[in-house]
Formats: structure tokens, C-alpha cells, sequence
């Protein structure tokens, strides 16, 4: 707790003083130490969000190659059809 004290003092000639004294308990304002674990704190789920956050993006990746594969794998199917009914066509009318 602060308190203020205003005093004031007249002397034998009439002049006035004034004292101005402000008085306090010792309490410390701000902890060091709760300051200084609250940012260990924050710097800790930053670190453990960006994990994550990675992580989501390597799976995006991750997906969109099995898409492209399963792409390239549909395609190679598709020529080896076409291939295929060439080779019967030729088989049932050679061509000369």
C-alpha cells in the first residue's frame, strides 16, 4: 500500500514550507520471474504450433503426390490398352 503525505509548516517569519513525503509498504510491483516463464511459455506453443503447422503442409504434399501418381499410373494403364487393342485389330485385319 502508498501513502501520500502533504505537510505544511509555517515559521516564526510567515514563511511556508511544504514537505511532500510518500510512504510505502515494500511492496514490489511486477514479478521477475512469472514475466520470464510466461515467455518460455509462449515461445513454447509458437515452436509447438509451427510443428504442427509443418506437419500439415508435409501431408498436403504428401497427398497431392499420391494423386499425381495414381495420375501417372492411369495414364500408363491407358496406353498399355490402347497398345493392346492395336494388337488385336492387327491380328483380326493385318493391315498389308
Amino acid at each position: 500500500m502508498t501513502e501520500e503525505r502533504i505537510t505544511e509548516h509555517t515559521d516564526e517569519a510567515g514563511n511556508t514550507h511544504t514537505t511532500h513525503t510518500v510512504v510505502t509498504d515494500g511492496e514490489k510491483h511486477g514479478g521477475g520471474g512469472s514475466t520470464i516463464l510466461l515467455i518460455i511459455l509462449a515461445v513454447i506453443a509458437i515452436l509447438v504450433a509451427v510443428y504442427f503447422f509443418s506437419n500439415m503442409s508435409n501431408a498436403e504434399v504428401a497427398k497431392d503426390n499420391a494423386i499425381g501418381d495414381a495420375a501417372t499410373q492411369v495414364g500408363d494403364a491407358v496406353n498399355d490398352a490402347g497398345e493392346a487393342v492395336e494388337d488385336a485389330a492387327d491380328r483380326v485385319a493385318p493391315s498389308e
